[in-house]
């Protein structure tokens, strides 16, 4: 399998190279060439099938024609330690709970999963070290330090907007040392995501160490989040509420709604996606407006989707790109909202008092998304509930009035020390401290 660029200006790439570039010479996201369909009776068969078995099949379509079978089967089974069920809320809405892994978020699938893959072709080709630049706005952070944590031969540097993360969210990447360095930016995220990108298209600091990202710009961060797509449709399909999916998703950096699309596009029965927006709502003005206006992001509620340039929003033109209307065609499968915190957090109290169901601010964000979609009797609602509410402890407490009950796993990362670097946002300074490592 090969991979372009979005941007059309870059040579073709190997997977391998794709992976650990990150991001193309020509600054656009890597795209496989093709995205093969599964059989219909290969999905429908996946009801009888365990999250594992379901995810080596999809693997093997995007990654089988470059990576032995028995080594890609190792890396899935290492990536998915952990189940990812869906949940009835009310009436035909049903959760997706990605946040049963190590850091408790939805990225844990594509961390894990990136970092064994990349450990793998660094052990293949025998690289010294690769350095991995990651911006986040809180869960990619955790996920990605979590899963390279220890690993040969990598070094992690995460980019986080000071005071823009939830401080549970803030203590699983900086207080874990070894090979991963967290890096305090005076800026939003959009800052530490444009950081990240320049630090790929500088000859000098790129002669002085290797770079790759683990945002979702890598392809083997994104494309694994397609593996839950199908599970859930597995789960739902074996409940006999699989007919007229309609699948909304909390969405920031837009990389989780795009690995939902490439499911679609390889054969995945969804009706309809719903993208749910806070404030930072630039793709919803697309999908109105037909044009795209990046704008700085403001901090909100659900501040993992607090973005306002979504990198993914490439790669999403990039799929209709062979229709006459892509615009037309985008909103044809893909309609949106926005909700201010007041909404969400109105949201968060509602669902509570009714079903005992306890929603973090993002998944408030999915949940509403489908009430407000107008779901006919015969579709089924489901939206991702991307982090466990006890990441965002203080501000639940706070709407719910309630004390929920923080994680084993969290506590942990709770008890370390904090570890981080202050840098502010300009290129410039961050340049001077990659070039002295």
């Amino acid at each position: 399998m090969k991979y372009y660029s979005t941007n059309k200006q870059a040579p073709v790439a190997s997977l391998e190279e794709a992976v650990v570039k990150g991001l193309a010479g020509d600054k656009g996201l890597y795209m496989p060439e093709y995205i093969d369909s599964l059989d219909e009776e290969v999905i429908a068969n996946m009801k009888n099938q365990s999250f594992h078995e379901i995810a080596c099949t999809v693997a093997q379509m995007f990654f089988g024609e470059d990576i032995e079978p028995e080594v890609l089967d190792g890396i899935v089974k290492d990536t998915l330690s952990f189940e990812t069920p869906v949940v009835p809320v009310k009436d035909n809405i049903y959760s997706l709970e990605l946040f049963h892994g190590p850091t408790l978020a939805f990225k844990d699938v594509g961390g894990r999963f990136m970092a064994r893959l990349l450990g793998y072709f660094i052990k293949k080709e025998g690289l010294k070290q690769v350095n991995v630049l990651v911006a986040t706005s809180g869960d990619t952070g955790s996920a990605v330090a979590n899963g390279f944590l220890g690993v040969p031969g990598i070094h992690v540097y995460v980019l986080y907007p000071k005071g823009k993360v939830s401080p549970i969210q803030e203590c699983q990447f900086t207080t874990l040392g070894q090979n991963i360095t967290a890096l305090e930016i005076d800026g939003t995220f959009d800052d530490c995501q444009a950081l990240v990108k320049s630090a790929f298209m500088d000859e000098e600091l790129n002669r002085h160490m290797k770079l790759t990202s683990a945002n979702s710009i890598n392809v083997a961060r994104f494309l694994p989040q397609s593996f839950y797509y199908f599970n859930a449709y597995a789960q739902l399909d074996k409940l006999g509420k699989a007919d007229e999916l309609v699948v909304c998703v909390p969405s920031g950096n837009f990389g989780n709604i795009t690995a939902g699309l490439f499911a679609y596009w390889m054969g995945l029965p969804i009706k309809r996606f719903v993208a749910a927006n806070n404030r930072n709502d630039v793709f919803l003005e697309y999908l109105n407006t037909g044009t795209y206006t990046p704008r700085p992001s403001v901090a909100t509620l659900a501040n993992a989707m607090d973005v306002g340039d979504p990198s993914n929003f490439a790669r999403i033109i990039d799929l209709f790109g062979a229709f006459n209307d892509p615009h037309k065609e985008i909103c044809a499968l893909i309609s949106g909202h926005r909700y201010t915190d007041e909404e969400i957090a109105s949201t968060m109290r509602a669902v509570y008092k009714e079903t005992g169901y306890i929603l973090d601010p993002h998944g408030a964000c999915g949940y509403q998304g489908l009430l407000d979609s107008d779901l006919s009797e015969t579709e089924t609602g489901l939206f991702l509930e991307t982090a466990h509410p006890a990441k965002f402890k203080g501000t639940v407490d706070k709407i719910l009035e309630a004390d929920i009950e923080i994680p084993a796993k969290l506590k942990a990362f709770m008890e370390g020390t904090k570890q981080s670097i202050e840098l502010a946002k300009d290129f410039e300074g961050f340049k001077s401290f990659l070039m002295s490592r």
